[in-house]
């Protein structure tokens, strides 16, 4: 997954959607998807879906849907073609989309990927029960209810989700052979983290010793580890630092700022910067973390564990020099897991076809053979199939990298044979450890705030970051002025609505 990118293009998009809002270019607002036009059965004629994905186009696009699209005819009468919004202007174009009521049938969507922004203004169909049992039995019958439910914006349901769970904790990666290297103790801690970046930093010549970018990865990935996790807390939304105790059955909101324990992660991040853990130029670096680390440049980062299992399968596969391990460093805080709207597939408002799109992705999730073709390419060519659950690169890997796949990731996902086994030890140990609480399932409605959002994701960007990656000295100074900021930006305002949003939510289900 592509967390790290996800949240900062989203903090990126939202002054545009703003635009977009007030100038009033929505796509013309939800369709009843219980209205004839929305349910009737023409499954006998021939359909061309058209679909928007998010990531680049891989180079054997046409092959593989080549063959996609001939099972397609063969099972359901349907053809698609795809749309592909690169990673570095998605954000840009996404509402766009919709802002100019473009013609297209289903998009990727997710919390992250203006699901409910779409879902509000009118961008996406609204699903009733009846659809899904009608046109996506095996989606409907194999979907946790607590999945849909967790979907809903205001009782209404706009997507189909992800039916895969997905652990959101941060895990750290590091290079195992440099701690070796130089004798340091286990890394299962925030000191001994430390201790690991500074002497890379002292000791490893031409190394960065972590992977930090001016993208805003700390803010949304390891704050993740450092602050909400240590903590056990959870942001509200990731544009905004406001958050909640996890066993807080009240879900008292909180500006994360105003703690002594933001404070104190300040300070560890400064001590990190002021011994070279990173370079000083750092608001102005662009890198791409992983493609360093893998060459060597980078001794550390930081992500859910599935994506570093496959970071370090995709070293493995390209028989780099290194030994990378998967690190806990808050291994006593409660695990989490990502709500299914976490990745997920939406049917634009103005489908003609929504029904056959709804077939379409019932097959995705649900049909092997599809699912398969799509999520790892063609078998013998892009990947090798290792039973019924696993699988190898193929010879022409390289051709059909992922993109956004994830909204269709379910119980027939295949794990890569590389995948390191403490990578899928992680994973199997924190089904049983899953904490569930109260507010798991809130959605946030931020039709009346989106301004002060955005402003405030701006806010964050431009204050808080320098203070994290140590550039501002005066640790009180840079503080109070981010604090000075956000509450020019509307974070009380934001705080009380949301907080109502929560009362409300909490007393509905209490």
């Amino acid at each position: 997954m592509r967390l790290t990118r996800k949240y900062l293009v989203m903090i990126t998009a939202m002054a545009l959607l703003l635009t977009v809002v007030l100038s009033g270019c929505s796509s013309g607002g939800n369709k009843e998807s219980s209205s004839s036009s929305a349910v009737g059965d023409n499954s006998s004629a021939p359909v061309q879906l058209k679909m928007i994905m998010l990531g680049p186009k891989p180079v054997d696009y046409e092959k593989v849907y080549t063959e996609l699209n001939q099972k397609l005819k063969e099972k359901i009468n349907t053809t698609v073609s795809v749309e592909f919004l690169d990673w570095s202007d998605w954000a840009q174009k996404y509402p766009l989309k919709f802002a100019a009521n473009e013609d297209f049938d289903l998009i990727y969507t997710a919390n992250w990927a203006f699901y409910t922004n779409q879902a509000t203004m009118g961008g996406f169909l609204e699903l009733t029960d009846e659809m899904l049992e009608k046109y996506a039995p095996q989606t409907w019958e194999n979907m946790p209810k607590v999945s849909w439910d967790q979907a809903k914006i205001e009782g209404k349901l706009y997507m189909v989700p992800n039916n895969h769970v997905e652990v959101t904790d941060g895990f750290t990666l590091i290079r195992e052979d440099l701690r070796k290297k130089n004798n340091l103790p286990e890394v299962n801690s925030l000191d001994t983290l430390a201790i690991y970046l500074k002497t890379i930093a002292k000791n490893e010549q031409g190394i960065v010793p972590f992977n930090a970018s001016a993208s805003g990865e700390m803010w949304n990935s390891w704050d993740n580890q450092t602050l909400m996790q240590k903590n056990d807390w959870h942001l509200i939304d990731p544009r905004l630092p406001l958050a909640f105790k996890l066993d807080d059955l009240s879900g008292k909101l909180f500006n994360v700022v105003e703690t002594p324990e933001y404070k104190e992660t300040l300070k560890y991040y400064k001590d990190l910067a002021d011994n070279g853990v990173w370079p000083r130029n750092i608001v102005n670096n662009k890198i791409d973390g992983w493609q360093e680390m893998k060459a060597g440049k980078v001794a550390a980062s930081n992500h859910n564990v599935l994506t570093l299992g496959a970071q370090i399968a995709e070293a493995k596969q390209e028989k780099r020099d290194m030994e990378l391990k998967i690190v806990d460093i808050t291994p006593n805080s409660k695990v989490n897991a990502a709500i299914s709207t976490q990745n997920g597939t939406a049917i634009h408002s103005t489908s003609k076809n929504p029904e056959r799109a709804l077939m379409l992705i019932d097959l995705l999730q649900n049909d092997k053979e599809i699912h398969d073709l799509v999520m790892y390419g063609i078998a013998g060519e892009h990947y090798i199939p290792e039973g019924e659950d696993k699988y190898s690169a193929g010879p022409s890997s390289s051709q059909y990298p992922g993109y956004s796949v994830w909204g269709w990731n379910s119980h027939l996902n295949r794990d890569n044979v590389n995948t390191p086994q403490e990578a899928l030890d992680i994973i199997a140990a924190s089904q049983t450890k899953l904490y569930h609480y109260p507010l798991e399932s809130f959605v946030l409605v931020d039709t009346k705030v989106k301004n002060e959002i955005a402003n405030i994701g701006n806010v964050m960007m431009r204050y808080n970051l320098p203070l994290e990656y140590g550039i501002i000295n005066d640790l009180n100074k840079g503080q109070q002025d981010l604090l000075n900021q956000l509450k020019a930006a509307g974070i009380d305002k934001v705080k009380e609505e949301l907080q109502s949003q929560i009362d409300n939510f909490l007393a509905g289900n209490s």
